[in-house]
């Protein structure tokens, strides 16, 4: 692994996208595939580490601020190629007009899409310590996940563990 590569000790993103999706890849004889990082957790969501100079930290309110990446992919396939879809190296971002999931959509990684929006405001700590943000689907999300959902549709929530700044 290339050492611009390596996490930072500690900072994680867990999402599982939409498990009513990863349950129809993998019902349908398709499969999940992870990388460069990236490893399932026993409920079957992803687990990324933080890329190296993660600006993602913890504000006073003990909200998420800035911008962070991870890293890893997800590939899910089915029906022999028909579905596919690729997602690497996430990014958390939090801004003046709200906050947003971004993945580079191929293994070129040349290009960002805003896959998700987050509900900052309903964001709640979770069992572990960690911050637990509603997402869901954003414009150019559904292009992202085969068409399969609208805009706007629910997703899963994204669970952060990061260190107060």
């Amino acid at each position: 692994m290339d050492s611009d590569r390596t996490p930072n000790e500690g900072a994680t993103l867990t999402w599982g996208v939409k498990q009513s999706f990863r349950a129809y890849v993998e019902g349908s004889g398709g499969v999940i595939e992870v990388g460069e990082g990236a490893r399932r957790a026993a409920d079957g969501e992803f687990v990324f580490a933080s890329a190296p100079g993660a600006g993602l930290r913890l504000n006073a309110d003990g909200k998420p601020e800035g911008a962070g990446r991870f890293l890893g992919e997800v590939r899910c396939q089915a029906h022999g190629g028909m579905l596919d879809v690729f997602l690497a190296d996430p990014g958390v971002e939090v801004g003046p007009a709200g906050a947003a999931v971004t993945v580079a959509d191929s293994r070129t990684r040349d290009r960002r899409v805003e896959l998700a929006l987050l509900d900052l405001a309903a964001a709640k700590v979770g069992d572990e310590g960690e911050i637990v943000i509603p997402a869901k689907l954003s414009k150019d999300g559904w292009r992202i996940l085969g068409d399969h959902y609208l805009p706007s549709t629910p997703l899963d929530p994204l669970r952060l563990k990061l260190r107060p700044s």
